[in-house]
């Protein structure tokens, strides 16, 4: 079988870039041949333009497109409605890393070239994007009734966008975030206990609410936050961690600063990957205080999950969690706790939980380790084979333990020629 993939892929660094590399992998481990046609393809900004693009090449060897659509990327997007215009083409299909829509940006050329102008205000627009957002949502929802599969990595994504986009039951499969096999890492000694947040570093990752949990907590009860040692790493791309005038990064430096945290958080930035595993090993718990966008709440409800969430799993860790996205779901499995995001007194006190009980810590890390061996990448590309499978035979429905639906938790490059 031939699956040509529509994804970023790295070196780009973006979560999504780094899903789809793993996906490949696993995927081609499963006998699926995975072709990726966009790699080294400068984006495409237009339907026009990938229409052009998508001429250009012969899909009559492919058997199923997959794209990875989210990130507020158009070029997947567009060469999907491309592919899908044509009267003869191959099986379609897409993760949706962003559901409950499919793009969220808009989608029309009039705003394209309004949001082109550099020197019209953020809030004008912004402002615009929520005012063509029915046409975009009409032209996200014509797109999805037209592809014949759509994957998410929740239940709550794969409910929410079935709703919004308006599909029929049993449209949308769910295939949990792959986990790399790790080699088992025991909890170290819990004297300090060690919170890491891990992921891209920028605004909207409620990384300020953290630092001002772990302020309060020395503040409030100085003997539990003596015991306790926070590091902030991740990815610092100039273009989302040093967006405007200000560096993001060095706002959170001042803040820890501010509140007398120097000597308690430690920065590690620009991760490899190769250093992941050790990096989140050495650490007890992971912290993930997103918040949600409230220019996108304006939208819809954006509820996909996150990779550093995968990793705090394949690596055997509990993590904290704020209610954004489908971060509620992904630690249902008594693998973490969650609290009502952007609330930093609630999760001041889900810190000083774990500080006071480490018990609760060690279980979390150990029912992350059941679920690390559910959600293995192995699992998830015979998965995918099987999904992929079924698209090409016809064959609308299958059961979920074809695709490698997760039970509950118990206490090679190139293009389409």
């Amino acid at each position: 079988m031939r699956v040509a993939l529509l994804s970023p892929l790295p070196p780009e660094q973006t979560g999504i870039a780094d899903y789809a590399a793993h996906w490949r992998r696993a995927v081609q481990s499963a006998g699926v041949h995975v072709l990726t046609p966009l790699q080294g393809q400068k984006p495409l900004h237009s339907f026009e333009a990938a229409r052009r693009w998508v001429a250009e090449r012969d899909w009559s060897k492919v058997d199923v497109v997959h794209a990875e659509l989210g990130g507020g990327r158009h070029s997947e997007f567009f060469v999907l409605k491309a592919l899908a215009a044509m009267p003869v083409r191959p099986r379609l299909s897409a993760t949706v890393h962003d559901p409950e829509r499919l793009v969220w940006r808009p989608v029309s050329a009039l705003w394209r070239r309004l949001d082109a102008v550099r020197w019209l205000p953020g809030a004008v627009s912004k402002a615009l994007a929520v005012l063509v957002d029915p046409h975009t949502l009409w032209t996200e929802r014509r797109l999805a009734r037209r592809l014949d599969g759509v994957v998410t990595l929740t239940q709550t994504g794969a409910q929410r966008l079935s709703r919004r986009m308006k599909l029929p039951p049993g449209r949308v499969r769910v295939i949990p975030h792959g986990t790399l096999p790790l080699p088992t890492q025991p909890l170290p000694l819990l004297a300090p206990v060690r919170l890491l947040y891990f992921g891209f570093i920028y605004a909207g990752k409620g990384i300020e609410d953290l630092v001002d949990a772990l302020g309060r907590l020395r503040q409030q009860q100085p003997e539990l936050a003596a015991q306790v040692r926070l590091t902030i790493a991740g990815g610092t791309a100039p273009d989302i961690a040093f967006g405007g005038r200000h560096s993001y990064l060095d706002g959170l430096r001042a803040r820890a600063a501010s509140l007398g945290l120097q000597d308690q958080i430690e920065w590690v930035l620009d991760v490899d990957e190769r250093d992941i595993p050790e990096l989140v090993g050495r650490h007890h718990v992971m912290v993930l205080p997103y918040r949600e966008s409230r220019k996108l709440a304006l939208m819809g409800q954006m509820r996909g999950t996150s990779g550093a969430l995968a990793w705090a799993v394949a690596a055997g860790r509990g993590v904290i969690t704020s209610d954004a996205r489908a971060f509620a779901e992904e630690i249902s499995h008594g693998n973490g706790e969650a609290y009502p995001q952007g609330d930093v007194a609630a999760l001041t006190e889900a810190l000083a939980g774990a500080l006071r009980e480490p018990e609760r810590v060690a279980h979390w890390a150990r029912a992350a380790q059941a679920l690390s061996e559910q959600r293995a990448w192995s699992r998830t590309g015979r998965a995918f084979a099987a999904y992929f499978s079924a698209l090409k035979t016809g064959v609308s429905e299958l059961p979920d333990t074809a695709l490698g639906a997760p039970q509950p938790a118990t206490s090679s490059s190139g293009g389409a020629r």
